[in-house]
């Protein structure tokens, strides 16, 4: 695993452009790649973690330590993914009232045109989803209204839950109404493939 301080190669090869923040004034820009917290790896399983605050860290890439990991990515082609940590004021992304919004644990980026968000958690009370659920969208409402969002053909959004890794078949109607609203393949499962 590789630790990059710096915007992924597709942002340095010049495909990364900026567009406004809703509610941004006219000289803001956001982007989605400025995250201090980018990790690669072409391993074919790694973990995505988010550790219990204190202190309030950054979602992050993990190759190592399994018993940590809420996600588990499967990449048995062996691309190159980077996971780009949003949360913890690493993006911060404004509503029209000037007012912070919440925001994704991070975006997975592999195979040049896929993207995928993630909401990572152990939660066990039974409002988890629609919470994880709203969280996912609001960061995609922002992300959809960027130039970044036009090179992306493949489109997904995971929620993970390592204590319930399978959601129930009542959450399908839910899934294909997030489908409907944003444009994003939803699934809620511990395991993300990539390919």
């Amino acid at each position: 695993m590789k630790r990059k301080k710096k915007r992924n190669d597709a942002v340095r090869e010049g495909k990364h452009r900026q567009g406004k923040a809703p509610g941004a004034k006219e000289n803001e820009t956001i982007s989605f790649f400025k995250s201090n917290y980018q990790y690669t790896s072409t391993q074919k399983r790694f973990g995505l973690c988010d550790d219990s605050p204190p202190p309030h860290k950054p979602a992050y890439l993990d190759e190592k330590d399994g018993y940590k990991w809420i996600a588990t990515v499967v990449n048995d082609m062996q691309l190159s993914v980077t996971f780009v940590a949003l949360d913890n004021s690493n993006i911060v992304l404004r509503r029209s009232d000037g007012k912070i919004d919440r925001c994704s644990d991070g975006m997975l980026v592999y195979d040049v045109s896929a993207i995928a968000f993630v909401e990572l958690t152990t939660a066990m009370n039974k409002n988890w989803r629609n919470d994880k659920y709203g969280q996912l969208r609001t960061t995609i409402e922002h992300f959809e209204r960027t130039e970044d969002a036009g090179r992306f053909v493949i489109k997904k959004a995971f929620i993970a839950n390592s204590s319930q890794p399978k959601a129930p078949s009542s959450h399908l109607i839910k899934m294909e109404r997030f489908m409907e609203e944003t444009g994003y393949v939803l699934e809620i499962k511990h395991i993300i493939e990539v390919s």
